[in-house]
């Protein structure tokens, strides 16, 4: 650069030393990181609903005034990157270029939100510049970044965890209080961050990060509340038993203090533990709506969610400016719980009869559309009445007929006729209450349940179906035939109850779930009738 050029002592030709020839390796070197045509590419990770996919962040520094630029349909965490990436970097001890800097997230047709793209940001920033190698194409990045280079956690890991490991990824490198849960994903060597500085260490391979080990749930870890604490109630405990048993949906019906809510935040106990695939479904949901932690990156045990009846349709369905998950893909592979059922608003109520059809609900706003998963069991309690006491051995009940059929009404037909058993819940007596013998415990009653699960693993074996209350119209004909004593019961009922074609299907279904809670390969006339039994709407207008 300084040949022919003039040195200090005015001689033209000779070749310049001492600072001025280390000041030019240094501007060769600069040129050099500012090459247009040098593009670093981090490989990262992001999140469309609940699905990660990859995304590519490449970074150019080229000549010009000085600017920092993210394209790629960056939100405004995004941008907002580029002060807490300057920060740290600074904060690392390596020095910001001054230079243009692009950012280009891809796939720009994608939009990009929240703050996992800090820490694929910052590196590729600093390879391009020359600090550090650019990594391996087989490793992935994301973190959020804190002014001083720590790393925090991120929202939504056990998702895009999974889809590093579909997309070919080995290395990823996550936030120390990430590492749990995305080592839930399989086929991954998962590498704890702290800070910046450690990274960078381990990169230049000064100071290895040793890859998290696999988590394993703590033996007793999961517990709950217990059926052996219920007294009394033996016929609800039966109707909340073929429930679980099959998958199917209930309401309790009595007044206030018979135990409806007791019993229903206890069904859980008995239900069928969840295969790995359940739990990894029900952890991505509960991942991107923040509610796993280190501790707890895996859920155990099915879902109970109770939302409030004040709920709107929209936290109930999710959605959003950026749809995210609501209560019913929550409670997705576990329980939906409606306490005091017709104080729900009508749309809120009304947004849960496609989803209880499907077991997915499908959100569209203007920055895209979304396809949630929501296989649930619906568990509804309310009081037979406004004031609660109908049909209560106390009588104090001040509500006329009319007033009753008023608020039954809240609760649409549709919706009424989506629910498979309609249970009544007594008062308990005081004998129930004093007697000293324990009731059965939830163990025992699981036991029963998984044994009838078991079977119908067995019969819908290869297919979609995993329990009796998702089988098709065309399975129901197939795995539900009556001999002719059960064909006459359940024509009788349909004509006496004014049975719908659904449900005719669901007391079928139900009806199954009591045969194969008996082990019978048929399912008889005790077994049908007392699925009917299930089926009568009267009792919400004693």
């Amino acid at each position: 650069l300084f040949a022919g050029a003039k040195s200090r002592s005015g001689v033209r030709g000779r070749t310049a030393h001492g600072p001025i020839q280390e000041e030019c390796t240094v501007r060769a070197r600069r040129a050099r990181r500012k090459d247009p045509a040098m593009v670093v590419t981090i490989k990262s990770l992001g999140l469309q609903g609940i699905k990660g996919y990859e995304v590519t962040v490449e970074c150019a520094l080229s000549g010009g005034l000085p600017a920092f630029d993210v394209v790629g349909l960056p939100d405004a965490a995004v941008k907002e990157s580029r002060e807490r990436v300057r920060a740290a970097i600074k904060g690392c001890g390596a020095k910001f270029p001054v230079s243009r800097i692009t950012i280009n997230l891809a796939p720009a047709a994608l939009r990009k939100e929240g703050t996992v793209y800090d820490l694929p940001i910052l590196l590729g920033i600093l390879a391009a510049q020359g600090d550090i190698d650019p990594p391996d194409e087989r490793a992935a990045f994301v973190g959020e970044l804190s002014l001083t280079g720590a790393l925090r956690p991120i929202t939504g890991m056990l998702p895009m965890a999974m889809a590093a490991a579909r997309t070919g990824v080995k290395e990823l490198y996550v936030p120390a209080e990430n590492a749990a849960e995305a080592t839930l994903a399989e086929g991954l060597a998962v590498y704890p961050v702290e800070t910046v500085e450690e990274l960078l260490s381990h990169l230049r391979g000064r100071k290895k990060i040793s890859p998290a080990a696999p988590w394993t749930p703590e033996p007793g870890a999961e517990s709950g509340p217990d059926f052996s604490e219920v007294m009394g109630q033996e016929n609800v405990k039966r109707a909340l038993e073929i429930a679980a048993a099959g998958g199917h949906n209930i309401l309790l019906i009595g007044s206030p203090g018979a135990g409806k809510s007791m019993l229903a935040r206890r069904l859980p106990s008995i239900l069928p533990d969840m295969t790995r695939r359940e739990a990894l479904e029900a952890t991505e949901i509960w991942s991107v709506a923040g509610m796993t932690d280190r501790k707890h990156p895996l859920l155990l045990r099915r879902p109970f969610r109770s939302p409030h009846h004040t709920v709107s349709a929209v936290a109930l369905a999710g959605g959003g400016a950026f749809p995210r998950p609501g209560e019913i893909s929550l409670a997705h592979n576990g329980v939906l719980f409606l306490d005091e059922l017709p104080e729900f608003g009508k749309d809120s109520m009304e947004v849960l009869r496609q989803p209880i059809e499907d077991g997915e609900v499908t959100i569209t706003r203007t920055a895209g559309s979304v396809c949630l998963p929501s296989r649930f069991m619906l568990v509804c309690a309310m009081n037979p009445c406004r004031c609660g006491w109908r049909g209560h051995p106390s009588g104090r009940c001040t509500c006329t007929d009319a007033m009753v059929e008023k608020y039954v009404a809240k609760i649409s037909g549709p919706m009424l006729d989506r629910i498979d058993l309609h249970v009544e819940v007594p008062s308990v007596e005081f004998e129930a209450m004093r007697r000293r013998e324990k009731p059965e415990p939830s163990s025992a009653v699981k036991a029963r349940v998984n044994a009838a699960r078991a079977r119908q693993a067995e019969r819908f074996a290869g297919t979609e179906v995993s329990c009796n209350a998702h089988m098709t119209a065309a399975r129901v004909g197939e795995f539900c035939r009556l001999d002719d004593a059960g064909e006459r019961i359940l024509k009788a009922a349909f004509d006496r109850m004014g049975l719908t074609a659904r449900s005719h299907d669901r007391i079928l279904r139900v009806a199954r779930t009591i045969a194969d809670l008996d082990g019978a390969e048929r399912i008889s006339a005790a077994h049908l009738a007392e699925a009917i039994q299930y089926r009568n709407t009267e009792i919400l207008r004693k």
